[in-house]
């Protein structure tokens, strides 16, 4: 199997080495769009600046990737044209040009990002208030693609090392599932199928929002108990959106839904946790995002969260706390006695 990987960063250079490993006689390009980066990789056969603990296979072939401004299409051709699988590991700012750049891929195709696109950021023009999950940016910009995602709890660093992992592939297309399993099931990642596509966007995209709520709660050693009623109640949030959009409630049971939240809300590898464990101690949103060098998705996609919400007449009581919070109108004391402070109801 031939495996196209655009996007140096964490995540796609994990898939990319552990993709490699797992089959060496396999063909597995990876794309960089920094041309720095990529001859600091092929010099030294590291990701120094994203996993630098982690040697690269000799096997695994690195590119320099077109630029995501191209007028056209064609230049993106020799990705995939060798390719049996493509892996567009960008975030999800970068998303739309990169699936309007590979809008012509024959083969099948997973973004791995996860959260909402900002509202009105998109240039074709985004529909609906609140901007769109990944698969409607495809749908916007390159409707013909036969594509779907590759979600789960997982930590690149972990994926890298080859420590037990289990993802969901999702796509309403067979051939979709059926390539990145082909790909990327192996002894150290299991990877299971899954036809919400929906439900499985959405569950990756609210846990980040959540994950900032939960570092704020151990950051205040609110204490055990309510980190726990945050993450059950949080989840209940995440299921009711997803359900308004059209997901399954029981996805959020599964692996992209409960699994993502409780790995990205109690790890030490979460970036959005540690959004909030610095800001629970003091520190501005802009010191906390300069820190910490690498993309939260929570703090891009929560009021994106609040605003498809509130558009779809759904109660989101915490992930609206935390947008209150990163706009600096509640301070972190003040966001907990709000929601402490809400009438009760039945669960």
């Amino acid at each position: 199997m031939r495996i196209g990987i655009v996007g140096a960063g964490a995540w796609g250079t994990a898939l990319a080495i552990h993709a490699q490993l797992a089959d060496p006689g396999r063909s597995v390009s990876l794309w960089a769009r920094d041309p720095s980066q990529l001859a600091a990789m092929r010099r030294d056969r590291r990701n120094q600046r994203y996993l630098p603990d982690v040697a690269l296979p000799d096997r695994l072939t690195l590119a320099l990737c077109p630029s995501l401004g191209a007028p056209s299409p064609a230049p993106w051709e020799p990705i995939w044209r060798d390719a049996d699988l493509i892996v567009l590991a960008t975030p999800v700012a970068a998303l739309r040009s990169g699936l309007r750049a590979l809008a012509n891929c024959p083969v099948p195709l997973a973004w791995l990002c996860k959260g909402f696109e900002a509202s009105g950021t998109g240039p074709d023009g985004a529909r609906g208030e609140g901007g769109l999950l990944p698969h409607e940016v495809q749908s916007d910009v390159a409707p013909a693609l036969i594509c779907g995602a590759l979600s789960g709890p997982s930590f690149a660093l972990e994926v890298a090392r080859g420590q037990p992992t289990a993802l969901v592939a999702a796509s309403v297309n067979e051939r979709v599932r059926d390539a990145l399993i082909q790909a990327f099931h192996g002894r150290s990642l299991r990877v299971y199928g899954g036809s919400d596509l929906i439900g499985v966007e959405i569950g990756g995209a609210v846990k980040n929002v959540l994950a900032i709520a939960a570092g704020l709660c151990d950051g205040m050693q609110l204490g055990l108990n309510a980190r726990a009623a945050l993450l059950t109640r949080g989840l209940r949030e995440m299921t009711r959106l997803g359900v308004a959009l059209g997901a399954r409630a029981d996805t959020f049971m599964g692996l992209s839904g409960l699994g993502d939240l409780v790995l990205t809300a109690t790890g030490d590898l979460s970036r959005n946790r540690r959004v909030g464990l610095a800001l629970a101690g003091g520190q501005s949103l802009p010191q906390v995002v300069q820190a910490l060098g690498h993309v939260a998705e929570g703090v891009h996609c929560a009021h994106a969260v609040r605003a498809r919400a509130r558009s779809a007449g759904v109660d989101m009581p915490i992930c609206a706390a935390v947008v209150e919070l990163l706009e600096g109108r509640l301070d972190p004391r003040a966001a907990v006695a709000a929601l402490m402070a809400r009438q009760a109801r039945d669960e």
